[in-house]
């Protein structure tokens, strides 16, 4: 099964959650608690002992608490004592709205059934996606035009600065999915039309512009799902991008390689009609055959060499039916290079970004589509993959009326407080649901500067991630995408680039570099300062402040290295002096792509048969770090596709 679907529902969190997250007080209280208790010793200090007596509102701070089970007689005594009184009651998800001094809350948190207390935070009109993902911050762009006169006599320039909004406009995304209700105001255009520009269908079941299966609307809208519903609660990050529906998935969500090839090939068709600059994929097959072999990574290729940047659902075979981390499992067209593959992160429900981590279930690489030789021995690809993640556990977007979905599990269905059916929300969560956000981000970067080739927006959302403490390259890519520092770093690379531009050239319009470091939500963090490559990363700042070959049209980051000897050095036709190629899998400290703890060598992934550090060969089904390495896919029938792992509930939202 292939990149998709996992149903919503709130679940409880497994104890090896509870051992990874030993604090049940979400990161945003504890800062505030920290803050009260400052503030209070300050108070102390000024008033030299004497405390004045303060409204019970002021020394109280309002919470969410839920809880994972029954509430004890003890528990219920704590919330009925003096000075914490219970706001709210949500029966449904088994939570209280709580206000209580902030010097109770560590005693609130000790109780067993107590799941997780978060801060009840003040609601505003910005999407948790377009904010936590950095979209927000870049919406408002200011760009400066200088035009020259000339005379017989003189020459003069004037300089003008103009306001824009960096919501995708002009920008074609094509969406290849079960399609996407053409009647859902999320899809509305700022002046009013229709920003869904065309419906091809490649199922044979003909076109169908209600999406009966629901899949691909959700994932439509958080590509591109504009800001006139709830306030602009579930805007998607390009929220003014043309869209282009084609339909390859059918009513029950699955269709064939021919279908999807189908579309790929009216996609290179038609790009230049339609400006398609991206192509969202949030499904695929097994990979089983190389990706120098498979079709569909074969078209991919073609697509991107053609200047389309094709984004690719990692898939959700991340763990086993026993909770155990499972490497290896990207799916076709995920497994291809050129492609932009992406895994899922769980935000728990929150807007910064410090609690943030991989989602179980999120497909770990490396790839193993393999191709066999005439003795029988099997070739496997091994290539570093996903190449970034972003938010995709329980994410809510458009919900198509009376889909598949909805109706066999109701429990997707979220409530706005309006009773238009073409205003309909729902929540899904998968890698499904990660690869539009990051395909909406690749659209905001080409509005920002068209000129990008797809191995320089790659490389541009790679360099300017956040690598996530405690998860590894095979986990995370280069780290969690960071749209801010992606289009600040964008509009900085020259327009004047291309295929003849010499190895070294200067790539920047400035001598300053950008600060590699970001602020969302009041958290800063840094870039990764770096990109994966093959078979290892690469990182040094001369990836942004000289041109490297290896984002010119028609070759592949990876191309950028060569073996010799079992060790990976850098080509030196195609990536330049200054870029370092890391010689290990790291598990991420947080802070850059080469910093952090050893998990593996790259030399594991360099040939078949190659020893692991502990020598022991790698193999199907040997213990890999802290988790299985599986190998040949397992095929889905006659040339399937799918478009969901129909499971009940994401990630818990709790710690």
């Amino acid at each position: 099964m292939c990149g998709g679907i996992f149903l919503g529902g709130r679940t409880k969190a497994k104890s090896s959650d509870k051992s990874q997250r030993a604090d049940k007080v979400s990161p945003d209280l504890r800062a505030l608690m920290r803050d009260s208790r400052h503030d209070k010793d300050d108070k102390d200090e000024d008033n030299e002992g004497d405390r004045d007596d303060m409204h019970e509102e002021q020394d109280s701070v309002p919470v969410i608490l839920q809880l994972r089970g029954r509430m004890s007689d003890q528990l219920e005594a704590l919330l009925n004592s003096e000075d914490v009184h219970i706001k709210g009651e949500f029966k449904n998800f088994n939570s209280l709205a709580v206000s209580l001094p902030a010097n109770v809350i560590d005693e609130l948190a000790a109780f067993d059934e107590v799941d997780v207390i978060s801060f009840d935070g003040e609601v505003k009109t910005l999407g948790h996606v377009s904010l936590t993902t950095g979209a927000d911050a870049v919406r408002q762009q200011t760009k400066t035009t200088t035009t020259t006169t000339s005379t017989s006599t003189s020459t003069s320039s004037s300089t003008v600065t103009t306001s824009y909004t960096l919501d995708g406009t002009g920008v074609g995304i094509a969406v290849l999915d079960s399609s996407i209700s053409n009647s859902h105001q999320a899809f509305l255009a700022n002046d009013g039309s229709n920003r869904i520009r065309v419906h091809r269908d490649f199922t044979g079941e003909g076109m169908n512009t209600d999406d009966p299966y629901g899949h691909g609307t959700h994932v439509a809208g958080l590509a591109a799902g504009n800001g006139r519903i709830e306030g602009g609660a579930y805007r998607g990050v390009a929220s003014n991008a043309d869209i282009i529906n084609l339909r390859v998935l059918g009513s029950q969500g699955t269709g064939r390689v021919s279908g999807l090839l189908g579309a790929l090939d009216w996609v290179m068709l038609n790009r230049t009609t339609y400006n398609i600059r991206v192509v969202n994929m949030s499904l695929g097959a097994a990979a089983i055959n190389s990706y120098k072999d498979d079709p569909l990574c074969q078209a991919v290729r073609r697509l991107v060499d053609a200047g389309v940047v094709v984004v690719a659902a990692a898939g959700n075979h991340g763990k086993d039916a026993n909770e155990q981390k499972v490497y290896g499992q990207v799916h076709s067209p995920g497994n291809e290079p050129s492609a932009i593959t992406v895994g899922a992160t769980n935000t728990y429900g929150t807007e910064a970004r410090g609690d943030d981590a991989v989602a179980t279930y999120s497909s770990r690489g490396p790839t193993r589509s393999y191709w066999t030789d005439a003795s029988g021995v099997n070739h496997y690809d091994n290539i570093m993959k996903p190449d970034l993640v972003a938010p995709g556990n329980k994410l809510i977007s458009a919900r198509a009326k009376g889909n598949y979905l909805v109706t066999n599990y109701p429990q997707l269905k979220v409530s706005t407080g309006n009773n238009n059916p073409d205003n309909g929300m729902m929540q899904l969560s998968g890698t499904s649901m990660a690869t539009p956000i990051v395909a909406g981000a690749a659209a905001l970067i080409l509005q920002a500067n068209p000129k990008l080739t797809p191995n320089m927006v790659k490389m541009i959302l790679q360099y300017t991630a956040q690598p996530l403490a405690g998860f590894n390259h095979f986990e995370q890519g280069a780290g969690q995408l960071n749209l801010e520092g992606a289009v600040r770093l964008a509009k900085l690379i020259r327009t004047d680039l291309s295929s003849t531009t010499t190895l070294g050239t200067p790539m920047l319009t400035t001598k300053t570099l950008p600060t590699p470091q970001t602020t969302i939500a009041g958290e800063t963090f840094t870039w990764s300062q770096g990109l994966i490559m093959d078979h290892t990363y690469a990182s040094g700042t001369n990836l942004i402040t000289q041109y490297q070959r290896v984002y010119n049209l028609g070759v592949l980051l990876g191309d950028g290295t060569m073996e010799s000897n079992g060790v990976l050095l850098g080509d030196g036709v195609l990536l330049g002096d200054g870029v370092l190629l890391g010689d290990s899998i790291l598990i991420g400290n947080g802070i850059t792509i080469s910093e952090g703890t050893f998990f593996c060598g790259t030399g594991v992934l360099l040939g078949d048969g190659v020893l692991l550090g502990d020598g022991v060969l790698l193999g199907d089904g040997v213990l890999l770090g802290d988790g299985v390495l599986l190998g040949d896919g397992v095929l889905l029938g006659d040339g399937q596709a799918r478009g969901n792992a129909v499971l009940v509930g994401g990630d818990p939202t709790t710690y």
